[in-house]
Order: C-alpha cells, then structure tokens, then sequence
C-alpha cells in the first residue's frame, strides 16, 4: 500500500478538513437535500439538483482524505536536520538569471500550495534540489523554460 508523505502541519490541516465535512459539510447537504425534496416535483428542481451535486463533491472529498490519512507517513521538519535537502526542507535558492531570491517549502502532493511556495515532492524543481547542498547550483525545466538556481539555505522549521 503506497504512503503519503506529508508534513505534520500538512496532516493536520488535512485531518481539520476532513472534520469538517463530516461534521459540518455533510450534515449541512443532507438538510439542504431534505428542504428541496419538501418543494415537490424533483424532474425540475434546480435547488434538488445543486444540492445532490454538491453532496457528490462533498462525499469524494471525504473518501479521498480518509484514503490519505489513513495512509500518511507523517514527517516532523523541524526532527530532521543536516546540510542536504529532504523532504520538509524549506530552501532558499536565487534565479542565476535574473538574481531573485525564493524560499520554498518540500511537501507532499496533498500540501503543496504555489501560494504559499511549497512545492510538491515530485515537481520538477523538488527532485532537482534533494539531496543537494547550500552552494550547489541546480538546474530544471520550468513551463517557461530552463532555469538555473543557487541554493542559498537549507533549514528544516
């Protein structure tokens, strides 16, 4: 049965998540659905329609995370320490190009948030930088082309 990496901060916002759709979501749906139903004729109940929809969502999503949960290999960053990068690393890294300073976060596929700049473990920029040093350049493919960065830090928080 395969793992799922995820940070302790990532399990437990997915654990919150699902919390919520079971014990808010869910019984949420099921009133909406009951009220659509008292309207009558269901063929042509829009309100009826959105709502089964909706609980279709909502029943996915908590299969999906019960499927995750249950099968995360849940990783503590700040446990992990050394001088090469792992998974739950947050690294600091500048563009060769064009001298612009990141820091990115290493997670698993069910955290990763641009947004926030943590990065999937199986993107194309995290399997460039693990296992790599501060000082060490690496070099990846981005939708917009090559780019080339030096990794400036390496710290697990």
């Amino acid at each position: 049965m395969e793992k799922f990496p995820l940070t302790k901060k990532g399990f437990l916002r997915l654990e919150q998540e699902l919390k919520n759709l079971k014990g808010i979501e869910r019984p949420n749906i099921i009133a909406a659905i009951a009220e659509a139903r008292s309207h009558g004729d269901l063929s042509e109940n829009a309100e009826y329609s959105a709502a089964k929809e909706k609980q279709s969502f909502i029943e996915g999503r908590i299969q999906e995370l019960e499927a995750v949960v249950s099968r995360a290999q849940v990783i503590d960053p700040t446990e992990v320490q050394g001088d090469v990068i792992r998974f739950g690393a947050t690294v600091a890294v500048v563009d060769v190009d064009t001298d612009k300073e990141n820091k990115y976060q290493i997670v698993g596929n069910y955290e990763a948030d641009i947004n926030e700049n943590k990065i999937s473990l199986s993107s194309p920029l995290a399997k460039a930088l693990i296992g790599k040093e501060v000082g060490d350049e690496v070099e990846y493919t981005a939708p917009g082309g090559k780019k080339t960065f030096e990794i400036l830090e390496i710290s697990y928080i």
